[in-house]
């Protein structure tokens, strides 16, 4: 049974979590730093843990309704989340840029729901997973840049 208290210490952890996603941004001088990954994450986890809260407030009359406002809200913090994504990206000629950056806030939003319904592995692992993804693109890029001498911005594609 998911208390007030509980649902606090879900909604720092999925800010937390949130947090070291956009610290790598933030270094990158990206337009969604720490803030806005900690604010996707928190807000997500409020969302999806009252929800959770209200659905046990609703009975056992109210389970199959109570199902299905989740599906609702997750449903709405998906959409939420890709209009603030799709803000993110930028079409210049052939260049596409934001493409990481609005698949960050996707995924921070992802982390902080699976955090806010209780589900603590899932969302360390999937942190983990993305940290991981930013750390490999930084080994790529440091090799190509030694391999090739080149800086990585002129031409460079790869939806940053």
């Amino acid at each position: 049974m998911l208390e007030e208290w509980d649902l606090v210490l879900r909604v720092v952890a999925a800010g937390l979590l949130g947090g070291l996603i956009g610290y790598d941004r933030e270094l990158e001088h990206k337009p969604a730093g720490i803030r806005t990954h900690v604010l996707v994450a928190a807000g997500a986890a409020l969302f999806v843990g009252a929800a959770v809260l209200v659905a046990q407030s609703s009975g056992a009359a109210g389970e199959l309704a109570a199902k299905a406002d989740m599906s609702r809200v997750l449903a709405g913090v998906v959409t939420g989340v890709g209009f603030l994504g799709a803000g993110s990206i930028i079409t210049q000629g052939d260049r596409v840029r934001g493409l990481t950056t609005a698949a960050g806030v996707w995924v921070t939003a992802a982390i902080g729901s699976v955090i806010g319904l209780g589900y603590w592995i899932l969302g360390v692992a999937g942190t983990a997973v993305v940290l991981l993804v930013y750390v490999l693109s930084h080994i790529a890029g440091r090799m190509r840049r030694d391999h090739t001498g080149d800086t990585g911005d002129a031409g460079d594609t790869r939806g940053e």
